[in-house]
């Protein structure tokens, strides 16, 4: 099995209301419940809003540290999940029905040179 990353992407600006969340989001823990009995899931979270993000970079013998988002943008990933799939099309199976819950744009991506741990199951 290969550990994908599903990453969501959203868009800056103001949090939608609540009563407008809440059917999203009980639909996200609906997933998280299925990705858990099938076996698939890893890990997953939101992240706190992109102007929270502390960028470090190295420039000769000095690392920098600026505030803000590493890129400036529109959309920045605002949340995460790690699925374990047996190949891609599985793996995009999954981010396809979190795209469909959020009408987020979703990435999914294997990691790289890792082995996936086995989850005893």
């Amino acid at each position: 099995m290969t550990q994908y990353l599903i990453s969501m992407y959203q868009p800056d600006g103001i949090v939608p209301p609540p009563e407008f969340l809440a059917p999203i989001m009980a639909k996200l823990a609906q997933l998280t419940a299925d990705l858990k009995a099938a076996g698939a899931y890893v890990y997953g979270n939101g992240l706190a809003d992109a102007s929270s993000a502390t960028v470090l970079r190295a420039d000769g013998g000095e690392v920098l540290v600026t505030d803000g988002p590493y890129l400036e943008g529109k959309e920045h990933m605002g949340g995460f999940d790690i699925v374990e799939a047996p190949d891609l099309d599985a793996a995009l199976a999954w981010g396809r029905r979190f795209a469909e819950i959020t009408g987020l744009p979703i990435e999914v991506r294997p990691f790289a040179g890792i082995p996936a741990p086995s989850t005893g199951g």
